[in-house]
Order: structure tokens, then sequence, then C-alpha cells
């Protein structure tokens, strides 16, 4: 393992892949809050947020072996809760619209700049009609201030395709902005 993760859960899950499997409850305790704000980022229902959050701790707990510690522990689990919330919501077969199809200015930047509490309550109504994967991206990296790095190991991709996804999630943004001042 690395360096990425602390001595003390390094150790705990030694002791749980030695047979401790009470060890585990330390890591229930500490992120479960953390996995379930994730998951219900993605989930509206809270009944269904909480059985993802536990069904990805499940899945954690099962794949402990295979933690590197390339990343954080968390990081790590929030990777596992993002790809079992995503294949939930693939089974329930939403349908989003592609961000590629929209025809975008490229200042964008500057259209999203407010301070207008009229723009800030447009911006998060926009939000709300992306796709969940766009609005775990934005959450991440905007709201939790996580790096790209982290964000493209949890959402399973590379960086500088996230970077390239964030642009075009704010293109969009703008789009859905304009049509809803209309």
């Amino acid at each position: 393992m690395s360096k990425n993760i602390d001595t003390e859960e390094q150790q705990r899950i030694g002791r749980i892949l030695d047979g401790r499997s009470e060890e585990y409850a330390y890591f229930v305790r500490t992120y479960l809050r953390q996995v379930l704000d994730f998951v219900s980022r993605l989930i509206n229902d809270a009944g269904d947020a909480e059985e993802l959050a536990q069904d990805a701790f499940v899945r954690a707990y099962r794949s402990l072996s295979q933690f590197d510690g390339r990343s954080s522990w968390i990081t790590w689990a929030l990777r596992i809760a993002y790809h079992t919330t995503m294949n939930y919501l693939k089974r329930r077969q939403l349908r989003w619209l592609n961000i590629d199809d929209l025809p975008l200015s490229d200042t964008i930047d500057d259209d999203l700049n407010t301070d207008s509490e009229e723009r800030i309550q447009l911006m998060e109504t926009a939000i709300d009609t992306l796709p969940p994967n766009e609005q775990m991206l934005l959450h991440l990296y905007y709201y939790d201030d996580r790096p790209l790095k982290d964000i493209a190991y949890i959402m399973d991709a590379e960086p500088g395709v996230l970077a390239t996804r964030l642009h075009r999630i704010r293109k969009k943004l703008l789009l859905i902005m304009k049509e809803n001042e209309q």
C-alpha cells in the first residue's frame, strides 16, 4: 500500500483481512455520512440512497483485499459508491441529453459568473436537470473541492477527459439557463 492511506486505517485493513471483520465498523462509522451524502446527490429518494450506500459498503468490504492504497480509503469507497449508483440508474434506464449534441458559445465562464441571486437560482435549477454523472462531477469539483486526480479515480476516467467534460457541462448549463430566462 502507498502512503495515501493513513497508518491507522492501513493497520485496520490488515486486521480485517486477517479475519477481524468487526474492525470494518470503523469505516462504516467514520464514512457513512460522507458516502450517503455522495449517493444522495445522484438519487433523490432517501430510502434508495441509503440502500445504495449500504450496498457500496458491502462491496467495499468484499473487495477490501483489492484495495491497493493508491488513493485514500474514502476515495476508493466513493469510487465503489459511484459505480454502484450509476449501475442502479442504468438499470432504471433513464435517458439524458447528450452534451455533444448541443451548439454552444465559448464565453461560458463569463456568462456563468454572477453574484445575482436570480442567476444563482437559475443555475441551481439548471444543475438539477443534468444527468446524475454530470451533477456528481460538478459537486465533486466545485462543491467538495476535490482534485481532478481523485475525481478521475472515483469516476474511472482520465483527468483530462473530466476537464473537458467540466467545460462542456458549463456550456450546457449556460444554454439551459438562457432557455429558462426566456
